[in-house]
């Protein structure tokens, strides 16, 4: 019966948590970023906590495939800080036990961690980023919560600008009020003038209902394009005890349609995603194929079709799609200035027909070329993200063998330095990718080949017990440096 040895459980039991608490730190830094990108769309908008707490759980399922990498990176050097700081690392060794070895379980944790990354992003963040991104639209067009300010125009209610001089806290009436009323248009404009006021919501919560008291209002009842300056305006002035405005103003929260998302690329699992990108390139082989007789018919066989008139007779019996350049020049240098601009204005015509048919197609295959690309971009991804697990591992445990320092002192700092430099490549690549400026595979690859290069590279000084980065090496490193810089005099008199 196989027996899980001792180290291994002592290993996996200084990981694991360090892992879950590194994870549960690098999911709220993504969240609070989240928060604040997206502050203006849910503050102020009068949203129910649930509505909010849902919107705050699709966002963590979404920012897990980002959090692992770094909360793997971060607690692998932790770990292995430790273990060099206490001296552990050294007493494991002095047994004759291999770098190698003390890292195999923690290896095999790192694939499963890269595997479930993996089927994460394939099966619960397309789904969750539908949910999550399907709010943050029906908060944008949710009307914002009800808050006249004082002494300032408020314009949220859509074709009105409101002005309240004062308000009461107490009962809720509004003193010295001026409406703007231009819902029929701006020509048609109506302006309402009261002393006081009350506004409420419907029941139905779908409009607002201003109760006026003693107020005027003035309108206008003849309204042209074209009036002369000296003419003037007939209006109408109305002079009120009560009255009661009914004004469109929808409060609730009306989510919105889900379907709006679903055909993009950050939607499909890898079976939509590969569905998509071979129906879309057999669609454009397809285009080429159409096209491309065309254009050579175009330019090769109507612009440069030889003629008898202007055929070489020696030439005579070569085939029908042959270029006769010679018999061509011999023709067009017997004719007069006429006949030659006539020729080359023919020419010109078609090369700008030809072009502007070229320029309408790319036009038309641009936005389907970039669909292409964000499709292909979200596969990479959803492999480069997984790779990266394991190859943050394969840094992070190194590193801190290399360093014996733990805590969250200076792990921390190279953690985010790493991590810092894998997104801006990362970041580089994609863009690259989308813009159709590089391949989109050497794009999304272009982070995950510079982390496989520094976890070789840290991987063979750790196991060959390289110090780089120790407390006593540096010290060793800048004595050397200031026996360098001691400069001798030597009395040449001597």
């Amino acid at each position: 019966m196989f027996r899980v040895k001792r180290l291994y459980t002592f290993i996996l039991g200084t990981f694991l948590p360090l892992l879950l608490a590194t994870f549960s730190v690098c999911l709220f830094i993504l969240l609070m970023q989240f928060i604040w990108q997206f502050v203006n769309d849910m503050v102020g908008k009068g949203v129910g906590f649930g509505v909010l707490a849902e919107l705050f759980f699709y966002a963590c399922l979404s920012f897990t495939s980002m959090a692992l990498p770094l909360s793997v990176l971060l607690a692998s050097l932790m770990t292995f800080g430790n273990l060099g700081e206490h001296l552990e690392l050294i007493a494991m060794k002095a047994s004759g036990i291999s770098l190698m070895r003390i890292m195999r379980p923690l290896i095999v944790l790192a694939m499963v961690v890269s595997g479930i990354s993996f089927i994460f992003q394939n099966n619960i963040v397309p789904p969750a980023q539908v949910k999550m991104y399907t709010i943050i639209l029906s908060l944008r067009q949710k009307s914002p919560d009800l808050d006249i300010p004082e002494g300032i125009f408020y314009k949220e209610i859509t074709g009105y600008n409101v002005y309240v001089r004062h308000k009461n806290a107490k009962n809720g009436m509004l003193h010295d009020l001026m409406i703007y009323d231009y819902s029929k248009g701006s020509e048609n404009a109506k302006v309402i003038v009261a002393d006081s006021g009350k506004l409420k919501v419907s029941t139905d919560k779908k409009n607002l209902v201003l109760t006026l008291y003693s107020g005027k209002s003035f309108e206008n009842l003849e309204m042209r394009k074209s009036r002369s300056m000296n003419e003037s305006i007939p209006y109408r002035r109305e002079t009120f005890k009560l009255r009661d405005m009914l004004i469109d103003f929808d409060t609730n929260f009306n989510m919105a349609d889900a379907s709006v998302m679903g055909n993009r690329d950050i939607a499909k699992n890898m079976t939509e995603l590969t569905s998509y990108i071979d129906s879309v390139q057999s669609q454009q082989d397809s285009v080429s194929l159409r096209q491309a007789p065309y254009f050579k018919k175009t330019v090769y066989t109507d612009v440069f079709k030889p003629e008898n008139r202007y055929v070489n007779r020696t030439n005579s019996q070569s085939p029908s799609d042959s270029l006769f350049v010679n018999g061509f020049e011999n023709y067009y240098n017997q004719l007069n200035i006429n006949e030659k601009i006539r020729y080359l204005q023919e020419a010109k015509r078609k090369a700008g027909q030809v072009e502007s048919d070229y320029l309408v197609l790319t036009s038309q295959q641009s936005d389907v070329q970039r669909q292409l690309r964000s499709h292909e971009i979200q596969v990479h991804k959803r492999f480069s993200l997984a790779v990266a697990c394991l190859l943050f591992f394969f840094i992070g445990a190194p590193l801190g063998a290399i360093i014996r320092k733990g805590g969250l002192g200076l792990p921390t700092v190279l953690s985010v330095v790493l991590f810092l430099l894998y997104w801006t490549i990362d970041t580089f690549g994609g863009k690259m990718a989308k813009q159709g400026v590089w391949p989109v595979w050497e794009g999304m690859w272009l982070s995950t080949a510079v982390l496989a290069a520094l976890a070789v590279f840290l991987t063979y000084k750790a196991v060959n017990e390289y110090t780089l980065l120790n407390a006593d090496f540096l010290l060793d490193f800048f004595k050397k440096i200031k026996k360098w810089n001691i400069k001798r005099i030597y009395d040449k008199t001597k």
